[in-house]
């Protein structure tokens, strides 16, 4: 008995992987030459496999739904006819699927993407069709994850996209998605318009846990609020001088080194005070306003992700108290001891791109919260500095501050005025201040 292997066929020169979306034959199944033996899906094209010879079905390895790579074998065929009768495999279920017809248009290409990384993701699968639906209606790929499924195993349906569409238009049901769209494992993110062309030449690196969770975390965060990015420049000459003044001190008697991270954060706390209502979170239609002002700050790891660590209560410490939770949240996110509590509840977030030596950004607001606070690298700039006698042109120390906020509950001008608060704390430090 001769044996064919059927593999996966590469249908173009960025393909790399293709979900079967149909078996049109079974194990025991006798074909002929050009049969069409099952139905194949890609982020380019939905095409049928015919047989490329004559013979009988002898194994069935991967079902309905599964995603193969290029090159894979799919099926075993028996070519010659004295081969015994073939049993149904045991290691794969072979399930039918609903005819559907399969749109072939270029445009629905970007939704289809975004749906099929969700699809490695979750392991849940949406057939052309329903994507083309959602496409056209615009359905985000969280509604139709969300989406109870009346096909077999679950599967969403032509149908359950209609009715949800019919529903959809109720306030009840706007709410309902909008409560519901929150940070999750199950957000990922969209692929690009224009698939890359991958050569021999390309290193390809999959992306690791911390990495994926990260992205599906930044993407869901743009799509939920609406970023509004706010910067001022800042004057901190006094801010400088001061810890250049008191750092020998300070860390002689406190074990710890003095940043200007402490320093930031005493002002935010302060200004988050000011305006409680920028220490807020959002449910759905509800504002959140917090008791506690929880600060984060963005580190970075040595493999080259972030986390996030929090400071409990930063309002109610010192400088001293500051540096201490700084640098100990610091050591225990670089050697992977941060605890749960060390990670959660907070209320505000601070990223510092000046320690990359860049001077201002657009950072992504670190949801439930509704703003983020990006501080810029301190350089040495010409000033005009007001005197009694006439300005004069003098060397101080600037930096800028960008501040991303949820336009959703933070307009511009609570926006803009707690901005110009934290600039002011910063601009107004006390250059005889104690250690």
């Amino acid at each position: 008995m001769s044996k064919f292997e059927l593999k996966m066929p590469k249908l173009g020169e960025s393909v790399q992987e293709a979900t079967i979306t149909k078996w049109m034959v079974a194990v025991g199944d006798t074909i002929e030459e050009d049969d069409n033996l099952l139905e194949i899906a890609t982020d380019k094209v939905d095409s049928e496999i015919p047989s490329p010879v004559d013979g009988k079905i002898l194994e069935i390895r991967f079902p309905e739904d599964a995603l193969v790579p290029v090159g894979e074998v799919i099926a075993i065929i028996a070519t010659d006819g004295d081969e015994a009768d073939v049993a149904p495999s045991e290691g794969v279920e072979v399930k039918p699927a609903k005819t559907e017809d399969l749109p072939k248009e270029e445009s629905h290409q970007a939704e289809q993407e975004s749906i099929d990384d969700l699809n490695k993701t979750t392991g849940k699968f949406f057939s052309p069709l329903v994507k083309s639906i959602a496409k056209k209606e615009n359905v985000s790929a969280i509604e139709l994850f969300e989406l109870q499924g009346s096909g077999r195993g679950g599967r969403v349906t032509k149908n359950d996209v209609l009715n949800y569409l019919n529903s959809r238009g109720s306030s009840t049901k706007k709410t309902s998605v909008a409560s519901q769209t929150k940070p999750a494992a199950s957000s990922a993110p969209e692929k690009p318009l224009v698939s890359p062309s991958i050569s021999g030449q390309d290193e390809i690196i999959e992306m690791d846990r911390m990495r994926k969770l990260i992205g599906q975390y930044m993407v869901n965060s743009v799509r939920v609020s609406p970023h509004v990015t706010t910067m001022v420049e800042a004057d901190v000459t006094n801010i400088v001088l001061w810890r250049s003044k008191v750092k020998e001190e300070f860390g002689a008697r406190e074990k710890t080194k003095l940043t200007f991270m402490p320093i930031f954060i005493e002002a935010v706390a302060k200004a988050l005070r000011d305006y409680p209502m920028v220490n807020v979170q959002v449910d759905g239609e509800r504002i959140i306003v917090k008791h506690k002002v929880n600060i984060g700050m963005a580190v970075a790891l040595p493999s080259g992700n972030l986390i996030v660590p929090v400071i409990n209560n930063a309002d109610k410490l010192n400088i001293a108290g500051l540096a201490g939770e700084v640098n100990r949240l610091a050591v225990s996110a670089r050697e992977n001891k941060l605890g749960p509590d060390d990670i959660t509840g907070g209320t505000f977030t601070i990223t510092n791109f000046g320690s990359f030596k860049n001077v201002m950004g657009t950072p992504i607001i670190n949801q439930p919260e509704v703003a983020i606070l990006a501080v810029g690298s301190i350089e040495k700039k010409p000033s005009v500095i007001e005197t009694p006698t006439g300005d004069v042109i003098g060397i101080r120390h600037k930096m800028f501050l960008s501040l991303s906020y949820d336009h959703r509950v933070v307009d511009g001008m609570l926006g803009g005025m707690f901005l110009r608060k934290i600039a002011d704390y910063l601009e107004e430090f006390d250059l005889n201040r104690a250690v």
